[in-house]
């Protein structure tokens, strides 16, 4: 009797979600339930899903209404029915069209009017699927209207949105929310009324007891409606079913581009038995389970890419498969890797293998724009942002009106339950409630779906900023239906693989036909690369260049591909977690102790990661060696850690079953738990294995361009945004490697840094206050009629403020005139008036005046500091501007000498780690640059770091102990301070200028 009910995807309005809906349903004996919430269609999959388990037949429609008021609730009779209800919400979202009070002709779904609707639109026809919606509020009032006269057109319109008066509190306070207005000041047109709960079906009943024909009616209107899904576990995949059109032609494709493929990947090895066994058993593995197009439509698209020559890297459990490798979806060979196929594939797996392509940046919008071109059915994948607790608090702390110094304490958590007054504790309380509800919807971080069926057969699509159709629903859901998401990523380190090619291109165009960046075999046997891995010499190379990956690197001694690759995984916070990051660098450097210390079994399982569970695939491995679980129970396990696995109950039943088997097989209950937390420790944290060899091989990419051409990949690097560190320290390292930095120049410099041999002019994208037009001025005005000459020749070409003029001489862009920049910034000053225009090109030459200008100098230490002021750094040294001179020169070269003593030791900050123990109290890691331009670290235990504060960029001295971790070395803080720049030269000479001048006037 239920046709009109809403969950909290009707966004800030709805507080239950929908299966609280159907618990709710249960609870008053309702065995006929419609979903109808305001303009989404987020619940409406699962709804039907667990309807279906609960015994409840589930009718799913939609609440059409401009903002909060109401226009009709439309019921889709049957799947067809659901897809005209989509197709028409969509195109209201799409354009954001007003909805009419008449809807239009529906062929599968019906029209229920609310009763005051039809009052106020005086509306007195009706079409055969139009009906007129009576709450037990609205009966009061029916025998004195008109429509009573409508029969066989009134049905049963109880809305429920509530369970209690804590939920419609909630709601009230969402309404606030969403209209960014203080509760006191919400219009009760902006709320639903209270009354909308859901009654004892007996007790709707006796309310329309007088009224048998409209329960009739509601009873009929209910049976007409039936919609399925299927969620079962052999459901068939919703993805595009055919790639060319027919299967058999498909698999004919499939086969040809293997075996065209074998002599491309394996050119340098003997294809034997092994690859064609593997070959054969994944082809038939893929045809049985019908992902044959899936594979099709991946090659399509890496294809194009190629094309284009877009850089990608294809990831995922898919760079398991021998059959990705030879469609170049992958550059991960299975073979050379033992890449577990189970966990590529499984008979058990109803869903396809991952597949992750990342694109660079640049190229990934290009790439998108292709797919939507390309194929039928397309749309982004949907996700929901959900209110988290410090943002709900301040929510709701604006909705009563608190002030922000108390809305902060709230926040942060820096209060005394019993000092909190009334309304802080309605905050608290609340904002539990709402925590988790979901706030407005988003786009997924890169999945897309190519369906058979129009997307609208299975959700409305709204269309974000990004201007792409994307689904209402997120890919959990859409993986219980059997759409499977292609996932479009991108990175930037892609993006400066590419740039440091182009960049090679024009800066040493001899070299670049030599360079075959995919011969990724040829760099892992090289021993110059292999060497910077060893040494940990990584800054600004692909995921191997942060502290702790360093860190790591140094303690496993890595000096090979398959070394890096199993470092790629051991870094992921799962393997750390469960303590084993230690225990297998400890197995590493002595092999005895794997067989002292791991089981037999998982020795066996394991035996290159020393019987320590380091990818995913081990998951599935010791789930079903160890504890006897089938590969789909194993699999079962996987996906629930990883947490996109929806269904609790059945992790519950394997993780039992899990203890129960290993009990029958004799293992004690303290290994049985160890082994358990060790797998549950993984959480969804590790990589595959075919995920980490994908990354290891853009690493080795990357390491090859800085080990041969340096400069140009730095170039590169700046110019892509960096990447775990600041720009200033990858400048730095350039300098480091040989290059000489240029602040940015008018003739040389672009927006972006730009490299002449071993000279690297800084781009404009530094200078904080410099205007994008003032730069496009000058770029164009240089490309079209050559350089400048001088200053007074760049005021005839260029319009440009006295303001933006002087932040160019001040950072030194004229340094090649020879002029000293103070004489430039007086010239500029008697040249340029505060009101110049920039609006109008001049037509003659200005007639320069000579004006005699005092011998004017600049010192580098005034430089510096206008450096520091205009790009937030220095291009010296950061010593040279010490108040004090070190009183020492020791830096990284000295550790070892000082290998468990104390030294005293001065570093210039480069990013700082915030952590806590287990604890919970706070501890730092903190890279540093030396005196010489190299890099250390330190560490602050809680004591030191509750006494020592990092208090940003800047040099600091420490006093601490050198110790060393499995040779790694670093400093083991006891005190530090941070030093003192000298003053500001340029105005410590103003301040002296001021105090000579006072003096003569007395």
């Amino acid at each position: 009797m239920y046709l009109n009910c809403h969950t909290y995807y009707s966004l800030r309005y709805g507080t239950i979600s929908e299966v609280e809906l159907l618990e709710l349903a249960e609870k008053n004996q309702v065995q006929h339930l419609a979903l109808t919430d305001i303009n989404n269609t987020s619940a409406g999959l699962n709804f039907v899903r667990k309807a279906q388990e609960k015994g409840i037949k589930p009718i799913v429609g939609i609440d059409f209404r401009n903002g909060v008021d109401p226009c009709f609730v439309g019921l889709a009779k049957n799947n067809n029915g659901y897809q005209e209800l989509n197709n028409f919400l969509s195109k209201h979202l799409h354009h954001n069209k007003k909805i009419e009070s008449r809807a239009p002709v529906f062929n599968d779904a019906c029209v229920i009017y609310p009763f005051e609707k039809v009052l106020q639109n005086k509306q007195d026809s009706f079409l055969e699927h139009e009906y007129i919606g009576i709450s037990t509020k609205d009966l009061r009032r029916l025998p004195f209207t008109k429509i009573l006269d409508y029969k066989d057109k009134l049905v049963v319109q109880q809305a429920v949105t509530f369970r209690n008066k804590r939920d419609f509190n909630a709601h009230r306070l969402l309404r606030a929310i969403d209209n960014n207005i203080l509760l006191s000041k919400l219009s009760q047109s902006e709320e639903a009324d209270s009354d909308e709960k859901m009654l004892p079906l007996d007790d709707l009943l006796s309310a329309f007891s007088e009224y048998r024909f409209i329960l009739e009616n509601t009873e009929r209107l209910m049976g007409s409606c039936n919609i399925y899904f299927d969620f079962s576990e052999d459901r068939k995949p919703q993805n595009l079913v055919t790639y060319l059109g027919d299967a058999k032609k498909d698999e004919a494709l499939l086969e040809e581009l293997c075996q065209k493929g074998l002599p491309e990947r394996y050119k340098h090895i003997k294809i034997d038995k092994v690859i064609l066994d593997r070959l054969q058993k994944e082809l038939d593995l893929i045809k049985k389970m019908g992902f044959v197009s899936y594979f099709l439509i991946n090659w399509d698209i890496v294809s194009h890419a190629r094309k284009q020559g877009f850089f990608y890297v294809g990831r995922g459990s898919g760079a398991n498969s021998i059959v990705a490798y030879l469609l170049h979806i992958t550059d991960v060979d299975p073979i050379e890797l033992d890449l577990y196929f189970e966990r590529f594939i499984n008979l058990y797996r109803v869903n396809p293998p991952d597949f992750d392509i990342d694109f660079s940046w640049k190229d990934r919008e290009a790439m998108t724009q292709y797919i939507f071109d390309r194929f039928p059915n397309v749309s982004l994948l949907g996700t929901y942002v959900t209110f988290q607790e410090k943002g709900v608090v301040r929510e709701l702390g604006k909705v009563f009106g608190l002030p922000k110094e108390e809305i902060d304490v709230l926040c942060d958590r820096k209060f005394n339950v019993s000092e909190l007054d009334k309304v802080a504790l309605l905050v608290i309380k609340y904002g539990q409630l709402l925590k988790g509800m979901p706030n407005y919807l988003s786009i997924h971080a890169g999945g897309i779906l190519i369906t058979q069926k129009p997307i609208h057969y299975f959700s409305a699509t709204h269309l974000p900023p990004k201007g792409y159709p994307t689904t209402q629903f997120d890919m959990v859901i859409a993986e219980d239906v059997g759409l499977f998401k292609f996932d479009i990523l991108s990175q930037r380190g892609l993006a400066k693989i590419e740039e440091t090619l182009e960049i090679i291109a024009y800066n040493q165009p001899e070299e670049i036909s030599s360079i075959d960046i995919h011969d990724v075999a040829q760099f892992k046997n090289d021993p110059n690369i292999n060497k910077m891995v060893k040494s940990a010499q990584c800054m600004g190379c692909f995921y191997v260049e942060s502290p702790a990956m360093r860190m790591l690197l140094k303690k496993l001694e890595v000096d090979n591909y398959l070394g890096l690759v199993a470092a790629s995984s051991i870094i992921r916070p799962g393997v750390a977690k469960s303590g084993m990051m230690r225990e297998y660098i400890l197995r590493h450097r002595d092999p005895q102790r794997a067989k002292e210390r791991a089981h037999p079994v998982m020795l066996s399982i394991m035996p290159e990661t020393y019987g320590v569970m380091v990818y995913q695939e081990d998951v599935i491995k010791v789930a079903h060696y160890f504890a006897d679980l089938t590969l789909g129970e194993a699999d079962v396990l996987r996906r629930g850690m990883s947490g996109k696995f929806r269904s609790r109950e059945e992790f519950q039943k394997v993780k039992d079953k899990f203890v129960d088997n290993c009990r029958n097989k004799g293992y004690k209950d303290t290994l049985i738990f160890e082994i358990w937390d060790q797998v549950a420790s993984f959480a969804g944290y590790a990589f595959a294995k075919g995920h980490s060899a994908s990354y290891a091989v853009e690493s080795y990419q990357t390491l090859f361009l800085k080990a041969y051409y340096p400069f140009e990949y730095m170039v590169a690097v700046l110019n892509n945004g960096g990447g775990f560190y600041s720009a200033e320290f990858y400048i730095h390292e350039a300098r480091m490697l040989g290059a000489e930095i240029h602040s940015p120049c008018i003739n040389k410099s672009f927006m972006g840094n730009c490299i002449y041999g071993k000279e690297i002019y800084l781009g404009y994208m530094y200078l904080r206050d410099l205007e994008g037009k003032v730069v496009e001025r000058i770029i164009t005005e240089r490309t079209t009629n050559g350089p400048f000459l001088s200053l007074t020749n760049f005021l005839d070409r260029v319009y440009i403020s006295i303001e933006q003029l002087s932040i160019l001489i001040r950072i030194d862009a004229f340094a090649f005139t020879g002029v000293n920049k103070h004489e430039l910034l007086w010239q500029a000053h008697l040249s340029l008036s505060k009101n110049t225009k920039l609006d109008h090109p001049k037509l003659f030459n200005a007639s320069h005046q000579h004006f005699e200008i005092p011998k004017l100098y600049a010192t580098d230490l005034e430089m510096a500091f206008t450096q520091l002021e205009l790009m937030g750094f220095t291009l010296c040294s950061p010593f040279n501007i010490l108040a004090e001179p070190p009183s020492n020169d020791n830096g990284k070269r000295d550790l070892e000498a000082y290998l468990g003593k104390n030294i005293d030791i001065y570093g210039y900050l480069v990013t700082v780690k915030n952590t806590r123990t287990h604890q919970g109290t706070r501890m730092n890691f903190a890279t540093l640059v030396d005196q010489h331009g190299e890099v250390f670290d330190t560490v602050l235990f809680p004591p030191i770091a509750a006494k020592y504060f990092f208090r940003g960029r800047g040099i600091y001295r420490f006093y601490g102990k050198v110790v060393s971790e499995f040779g790694f070395l670093s400093i083991e803080v006891i005190k530090m301070k941070k030093q003192d720049y000298i003053p500001d030269p340029r105005y410590a000479d103003m301040k002296t200028s001021a105090l000579r001048q006072n003096s003569d006037n007395k």
